[in-house]
């Protein structure tokens, strides 16, 4: 049997009917951008989050970025991030014109913390950027006694808890990424800010729409980044099912969890939703190769710390030895809700 990483059409096939009278209705209605499907979407979002706003952008980097400038960071200030992320993640830092610092995560959960941040904390620093890596949440609010700005890299942590708080709740502000891939993923790109704070909802709105504060009246220096219609009905559908996803993502997850492989730590009162699901090997890539030949589709979710990519050398520092060696190690296996018990079977009874 082979068993794919992932399969983005399984998904859109089990919801098509639904998505298909969603496009048509926007198509009906002939608004494509910043109409009523997404103020609903931004409405439903924000419920969902346990948050008071939310602001539907691009993509992504761009919701980092702009949750960033509405949060106070000006060019020139220090973001702290950790090594062991993803490119966006510090793409979006130097798109709000501030400075990356990378520091290094734990060992076991693989997340930033409030000891590793403090190292690289200095005067100029004004905001740090837990990165919810895989789907679990970092510690919000140990990185909140630092006195920073703390804004949420959640593109992974759709529904991830902590104490009954979800993801996006936890900081000044957070930014999620909606790309195919995650777990409330669009058919096409997409990001939302959010936050408790009106101010940082009206920047955010503003920044969006090129610093606008009515229309042709810029007050600050912003950009195009709107997410539009037709994404914002199909994010609207799939919210719906969110929740029955993540439930089967975790499902699996115990799964892969009963093999007892080395993996990412979850702490008392998180709740995983699994965008990833990540183990450890000293020989990842004669695994991966392992994996391979018995059909099962395996990545690596990343290859490189940041300071490893060519772009980014100038940001390594000593101390961040944890990140790199994850980064030699981490294999991301095949889960997502889809996916079958057959399959499973199969990815477990390779791996055993």
């Amino acid at each position: 049997m082979n068993v794919p990483f992932v399969d983005l059409a399984r998904g859109v096939s089990a919801s098509r009917a639904e998505l298909d009278a969603a496009i048509a209705g926007v198509l009906s209605r002939g608004r494509f951008v910043l109409g009523e499907q997404v103020a609903a979407f931004e409405a439903a979002f924000a419920g969902y989050c346990g948050t008071r706003e939310a602001v539907g952008v691009a993509s992504g980097t761009d919701a980092l970025a702009i949750a960033l400038r509405a949060a106070g960071v000006e060019p020139g200030d220090e973001v702290i991030v950790p090594a062991n992320t993803c490119v966006p993640t510090v793409a979006a830092v130097e798109a709000a014109g501030a400075v990356p610092v990378l520091a290094d995560v734990d060992p076991q959960t693989w997340l930033l913390t409030p000891a590793t941040a403090a190292a690289v904390v200095t005067e100029r620093t004004r905001a740090v950027v837990p990165v919810h890596l895989y789907g679990l949440c970092a510690d919000v609010d140990g990185l909140r006694t630092l006195g920073l700005k703390v804004v949420e890299d959640a593109a992974h942590a759709h529904g991830a808890e902590v104490g009954g708080r979800r993801a996006g709740s936890l900081g000044d502000a957070a930014a999620f990424s909606f790309y195919p891939t995650k777990n409330l993923g669009a058919l096409g790109d997409g990001g939302a800010v959010v936050t408790n704070d009106p101010e940082v909802a009206a920047a955010a709105r503003s920044l969006r729409v090129y610093g606008e504060r009515g229309r042709y009246e810029s007050v600050r220096h912003g950009w195009n980044s709107r997410l539009d219609e037709v994404q914002a009905a199909i994010l609207l559908v799939k919210l719906a099912h969110l929740e029955q996803w993540i439930d089967r993502r975790r499902a699996l997850a115990r799964r892969y969890d009963a093999l007892g492989l080395p993996r990412q730590q979850v702490p008392n009162g998180h709740r995983h939703v699994y965008h990833l699901y990540v183990v450890r090997s000293g020989e990842r890539d004669e695994l991966q190769r392992r994996l391979a030949a018995a059909g099962i589709e395996a990545l690596v979710h990343y290859p490189r710390a940041i300071h490893q990519h060519p772009a980014y050398v100038a940001l390594g520092r000593r101390g961040l030895g944890e990140s790199e060696r994850l980064a030699a190690e981490v294999l991301s296996l095949p889960l997502y809700a889809e996916l079958t018990d057959d399959e499973m079977d199969a990815v477990v009874a390779a791996l055993t």
